[in-house]
C-alpha cells in the first residue's frame, strides 16, 4: 500500500495542464493507479486526480459509496478514467458545497453543470462513455478540472461562500478533508 502526499493549493504543479496518457499497460501507470487508489481510500476522498500526487497525466479516479465525508451522497461507481473528455448536456448549473484533498479543512459553494457526458478509456484501453447528473456529474467535473490546472476556488462566484469547514458549518460532525 502506497499512500502518497497530496499536493496542497499553492504548489505550482497543481496549476499545470496534465499530459495525455500515450501508453497503457506500463509498470509506471500500474503503480500510479494503485497509489491513487490507496491514497484516495486512506483519505476517504470522493476522487483524486494524478496531478494531486505530483504526476502530470490525464488520469482521474472517483467513486463514492458509504463514504463518511459524504453521508448523504448518492452512490457514484468507482471509475478509473484516462484522457477524459467532458461534454455538458445542459446549460443548467447548480451551486453546491465542495471540498478537496488539496485544500484540507476548506469548503466552497461551486457552480457545476447538472448533467454531462464523460468519455475516455479505462486502464485496459476499453472506452468509457457515460451520462452523469447530480453529485456524480459534480465529482467528475471537479476531478477533471485538476487536469486543466483548475482548483475549485477558481470557480467560486461569491467568495463569501468559501472558508473553513468548521467555521462555515459549526457544530456539524464533518470529517476533515
Amino acid at each position: 500500500m502506497a499512500i502518497k502526499s497530496v499536493l496542497k493549493m499553492g504548489d505550482p504543479r497543481l496549476l499545470q495542464p496534465a499530459q495525455r496518457v500515450e501508453q497503457l499497460h506500463t509498470p509506471a501507470l500500474s503503480t500510479l493507479l494503485q497509489d491513487m487508489q490507496d491514497t484516495m481510500a486512506a483519505l476517504n476522498g470522493a476522487g483524486l486526480a494524478a496531478p494531486q500526487i505530483g504526476t502530470g497525466l490525464q488520469v482521474v479516479i472517483f467513486g463514492v459509496e458509504d463514504n463518511a465525508r459524504y453521508p448523504d451522497a448518492e452512490p457514484v461507481p468507482f471509475t478509473v478514467l484516462i484522457n477524459p473528455v467532458l461534454t455538458p448536456l445542459t446549460e443548467q448549473m447548480e451551486e453546491d458545497w465542495e471540498g478537496c484533498l488539496s485544500l484540507p479543512g476548506m469548503r466552497g459553494l461551486v457552480p457545476r453543470y447538472t448533467r454531462l457526458r464523460y468519455q475516455g478509456i479505462d486502464p485496459s484501453g476499453d472506452p468509457i462513455d457515460r451520462i452523469a447528473s447530480g453529485f456524480h456529474a459534480r465529482v467528475v467535473q471537479h476531478e477533471c478540472d485538476h487536469l486543466s490546472g483548475i482548483l475549485y476556488p477558481m470557480r467560486i462566484t461569491d467568495l463569501r461562500k468559501f472558508g473553513y469547514t468548521d467555521t462555515l458549518f459549526p457544530g456539524q460532525a464533518l470529517v476533515d478533508e
